[in-house]
């Protein structure tokens, strides 16, 4: 599947190497050129790119929630577009979300992008659970996705998997309402109550 990743941090870093791995065509796109290049040359099938002429069919937001709509408008048309949305609405302190309830971030994406089809997806998985590959304690690391288009419904369900994930369908995109919650209560159990980020929340029976 041909992905372009927006962003070249650590989020960024744990999904190229589980997708490249998984045989997936990759390129990145990033603020920092160094950056991304210095992403693109740890893994095969990644390519880098200064300015997107051509997007791919998936796009993966992996910025930080403030920065994700201009990321997104910079890349051109988005019609059609598979969006995963991978971001959580944080605080400056990490502690708590700037918006929920009644919205969400990837509600408020959508809104932005109209014309794609946006996922709430990995946002409960810390870059270095992602890094580390799906395996954690001897269970496949589960992934929770939302969404309300069954075309992105099955895309983010194949990406997940392929990379040796368990994907958990989270129903539609309103739900990100609670998975946004979920990936914040993750965030304090791993720094806030000093259990270090090599955790991830799961349900049992699912």
């Amino acid at each position: 599947m041909q992905v372009t990743i927006v962003g070249a941090g650590n989020m960024s870093k744990g999904l190229t190497k589980q997708l490249s791995k998984a045989g997936h065509q990759l390129t990145v796109v990033a603020r920092s050129a160094d950056k991304a290049q210095a992403l693109a040359a740890e893994f095969p099938n990644v390519s880098v790119v200064e300015q997107v002429t051509e997007v791919a069919d998936v796009v993966i937001v992996a910025t930080g929630f403030d920065d994700a709509v201009n990321a997104l408008k910079s890349l051109g048309n988005l019609n059609g577009k598979v969006v995963i949305d991978i971001t959580n609405p944080l605080t400056a302190d990490y502690m708590g979300l700037t918006i929920g309830h009644s919205t969400s971030a990837a509600e408020e994406i959508a809104k932005a992008v109209p014309g794609a089809q946006v996922v709430k997806a990995f946002n409960t998985v810390f870059a270095q659970v992602l890094t580390e590959g799906p395996i954690l304690q001897g269970k496949q690391v589960p992934v929770f996705f939302a969404t309300d288009s069954e075309q992105a419904r099955e895309t983010a369900r194949i990406l997940i998997e392929s990379s040796g994930f368990t994907a958990v369908d989270a129903g539609p995109l309103k739900n990100a309402r609670y998975l946004e919650p979920v990936g914040g209560l993750n965030i304090y159990l791993g720094y806030g109550a000093g259990h270090g980020t090599s955790i991830t929340p799961a349900w049992i029976g699912v």
